[in-house]
C-alpha cells in the first residue's frame, strides 16, 4: 500500500495522463468519455486548484507577519530581505546567461520550416519598467490587493504590519500569539487540502491527456527538447548541486525532499498554487527557518523565475531563426535585458510566459503568427518551467537560511 504523499501524487499524475490519452486516441467517438467524463475531470481539477488558491493570499499574509515577528531584531529583517532579493536576482541572471550560451552554441531553429496552420493574435503589452514595478508594490487599496491576489502588494502590507508589531515589543504580545495561532491554522488547512492532492492531480492530468494533441508539436522536437532538457538540468542537477555546495544538505537529499513539490507543480503549472507545498517542503523537510520561508516563498513566486528566463530566451531565438530573421549582435543586449525584466517582473505582465514571449515577438518585429506555435506547446512546457521556478525558490531559500545560521553562530562567538 502506498503511504508517501509524493508517491500517491505521482500515481495520480501518471494514471490520469495515461487514461486521458486512452480517451483521446481510442474513445474519442464515445460522447460520455470524450465529453462528459472530460468535463467532470476538468471541474474536479479546477475545484482542487481553487481550494489551493483560496488559501494562498491569507497564507502568505499570515506567514510573513508571523515570520517577521519571530525575527531576533529589525536589523535581521533588513539583512534577510536584502539577501533574499539579491540571491533571486543572481539566480535569474545565471539562468538567462546559461540559456543564452546554449542558443549561441546550438543555434536553435536554423533551417527549420516554420509553417503555421491557423492564426493567433495577442494584445501587445508594454514591458514593465523597474520603476513601475516599485511604484506598484505600494497598494492604494489594501482590500483590492487582497481581492486581486497581487502578491507584491500583499507582501508589502504584511511586512509593514509585521514590522509595526515587532517594534511595539512586549505590548503587542497578544498580536504575535494571534498571528502564530493563525499560521498554525493555515498550515493545518494546507495539510487537509493536500490530502486531496492525488485526486486533484489525477483529474488535471486526465483532462490534459484527453485534450492535448501530439501532432501539434511533432515538428518542433528540437525546440521542445532544448527547453525541457535545460529545465530538467536546472531542476535535478544545477539547483541540487548549488544547495550541496553551500549547505550540509546533499544533492541527493535535496532531490528527494523536493519530489512532492516538483510533482505538484507539474500538475498545477502555477507557482502561486504551489506556495503551500513549497512552504511545507522548506520548513518541515529541509529545516529552513520559518521567517526565511515565510518571507522568501511568496516573493520568489512573484519574481524568482529561473524557468521562465530559460523558456523566454530559447523560444525567442528559436522563433527568430525559424522565420529567417536571426537576432543580430546589436539586438542581443536588448533581448537579454528584456528577458531579465520580464522574468523579474513576471507578476506585472498578465498571461504568464506565453504572453511574455509574445511581447518579445512584437518588440523585436518578428512575425506575430509565430505566437501560434508558442501557444500550441506552452501548456506542456509551462508545467516543467513551473517546477523549475519553485525548486529554484527552495534552493535559494535553503542557501539563504544557511547563511543566516552561519551569521547567528558568528554573532554568538563574538558575544
Amino acid at each position: 500500500m502506498i503511504k508517501s504523499l509524493s508517491a500517491k501524487i505521482f500515481m495520480g499524475l501518471f494514471t490520469g495522463l495515461l487514461l486521458g490519452s486512452i480517451v483521446q486516441y481510442f474513445l474519442a467517438d464515445v460522447g460520455f468519455f470524450s465529453g462528459t467524463l472530460v468535463e467532470l475531470a476538468s471541474a474536479a481539477g479546477t475545484m482542487f486548484v481553487n481550494m489551493i488558491m483560496m488559501l494562498v493570499v491569507p497564507l502568505v499574509f499570515v506567514s510573513i507577519v508571523s515570520g517577521v515577528c519571530e525575527l531576533k531584531d529589525m536589523q535581521s529583517f533588513g539583512r534577510l530581505g536584502g539577501k533574499t532579493f539579491g540571491f533571486y536576482i543572481i539566480n535569474t541572471l545565471v539562468a538567462v546567461t546559461a540559456a543564452f550560451t546554449l542558443v549561441m552554441l546550438v543555434d536553435p531553429g536554423k533551417g527549420v520550416d516554420m509553417s503555421v496552420s491557423g492564426s493567433a493574435t495577442i494584445t501587445a503589452t508594454e514591458l514593465p519598467s523597474l520603476l513601475a514595478l516599485l511604484v506598484d508594490i505600494v497598494p492604494r487599496n489594501p482590500i483590492a490587493a487582497f481581492m486581486s491576489g497581487n502578491m507584491l502588494q500583499v507582501i508589502f502590507m504584511a511586512l509593514m504590519l509585521g514590522g509595526a508589531i515587532k517594534a511595539l515589543g512586549d505590548t503587542a504580545k497578544g498580536a504575535v500569539q494571534a498571528f502564530q495561532t493563525a499560521d498554525n491554522i493555515m498550515m493545518k488547512l494546507i495539510g487537509m487540502v493536500m490530502n486531496l492532492a492525488p485526486l486533484g492531480v489525477f483529474a488535471l492530468m486526465f483532462k490534459l491527456g484527453a485534450t492535448l494533441e501530439a501532432k501539434v508539436f511533432l515538428s518542433m522536437l528540437q525546440y521542445l527538447g532544448l527547453i525541457i532538457g535545460m529545465l530538467a538540468l536546472w531542476i535535478f542537477v544545477v539547483y541540487p548541486f548549488a544547495v550541496s555546495l553551500f549547505t550540509p544538505i546533499t544533492a541527493k537529499q535535496f532531490r528527494h525532499q523536493t519530489r512532492e513539490q516538483v510533482l505538484f507543480a507539474l500538475s498545477t503549472a502555477s507557482s502561486n498554487a504551489t506556495i503551500p507545498v513549497t512552504l511545507r517542503t522548506l520548513t518541515q523537510k529541509l529545516g529552513v527557518n520559518h521567517a526565511v520561508a515565510g518571507f522568501g516563498v511568496p516573493l520568489g513566486a512573484t519574481m524568482n523565475m529561473g524557468g521562465v528566463s530559460i523558456y523566454i530566451t530559447i523560444a525567442t531565438f528559436f522563433i527568430a531563426n525559424a522565420y529567417g530573421m536571426p537576432i543580430t549582435t546589436e539586438q542581443i543586449p536588448v533581448v537579454l535585458f528584456s528577458v531579465f525584466l520580464l522574468s523579474v517582473g513576471a507578476g506585472g505582465v498578465p498571461g504568464g510566459g506565453m504572453v511574455m514571449i509574445g511581447v518579445l515577438i512584437h518588440q523585436m518585429g518578428l512575425p506575430i503568427e509565430a505566437f501560434a506555435i508558442v501557444a500550441a506547446l506552452d501548456r506542456l512546457i509551462d508545467t516543467i518551467l513551473t517546477s523549475c521556478n519553485v525548486v529554484g525558490d527552495t534552493a535559494v531559500l535553503t542557501i539563504v537560511d544557511q547563511t543566516e545560521k552561519a551569521h547567528q553562530i558568528t554573532e554568538t562567538d563574538e558575544d
